[in-house]
């Protein structure tokens, strides 16, 4: 089993040269959903596939 990244290596995958967020980010429990992807969002959010 992998570890989760430090808070440094996620803020440098996450951030942008701004220190704004490269992408759309969302975190629910233990996971984290980075970027948008209309079917991932669905099944995360409302536990069904987005249409």
């Amino acid at each position: 089993m992998k570890s989760p990244p430090d808070d440094d290596e996620l803020a440098s995958l996450l951030l942008g040269p701004t220190g704004n967020l490269r992408a759309p980010a969302l975190r629910r429990g233990k996971t984290l959903l980075i970027g948008f992807d209309p079917e991932s969002y669905g099944h995360l959010l409302e536990g069904r596939d987005a249409q």
